[in-house]
């Protein structure tokens, strides 16, 4: 028999646009940092995991609904999906960025990617001048 909480995820995987899902039916990891996520964003392409970190920085990890023969999850999540991801989850009005650490610094544990957006705007990158 089918809990309340897979039927939510199921229910989100089968729509195109994300969808939030309840903190009772987030998908449990395992992970050190679920005690900062927010939010759970799913459809049928993408998981979209919202983290407010201790310093009030906001992450979003992003990685494919689908998982390889291998058990990872599908990798290639262009640029464009993930500008869309970020607007569908309501994030539209902000800038984010993606972080390629230090060499000594690099986790890959998963097909995942990482956007994050400051508490403070960006003092960088490219802006359309106000008409």
């Amino acid at each position: 028999m089918r809990t309340k909480a897979r039927r939510e995820i199921e229910k989100a995987l089968r729509k195109s646009r994300m969808r939030s899902i309840s903190e009772a039916s987030w998908p449990r990891f395992g992970l050190s940092d679920e005690r900062l996520r927010t939010e759970v964003w799913i459809s049928k392409s993408f998981i979209a995991q919202v983290f407010v970190e201790e310093d009030g920085n906001i992450r979003i990890s992003i990685n494919r609904a689908t998982k390889s023969p291998d058990g990872r999850w599908v990798d290639g999540i262009t640029w464009d999906e993930l500008q869309d991801v970020k607007g569908q989850i309501g994030r539209s009005q902000c800038a984010a960025y993606e972080v390629f650490p230090a060499e000594a610094d690099v986790i890959n544990v998963a097909n995942m990617r990482h956007l994050w957006i400051p508490k403070e705007p960006l003092d960088f990158g490219w802006r359309r001048e106000k008409p």
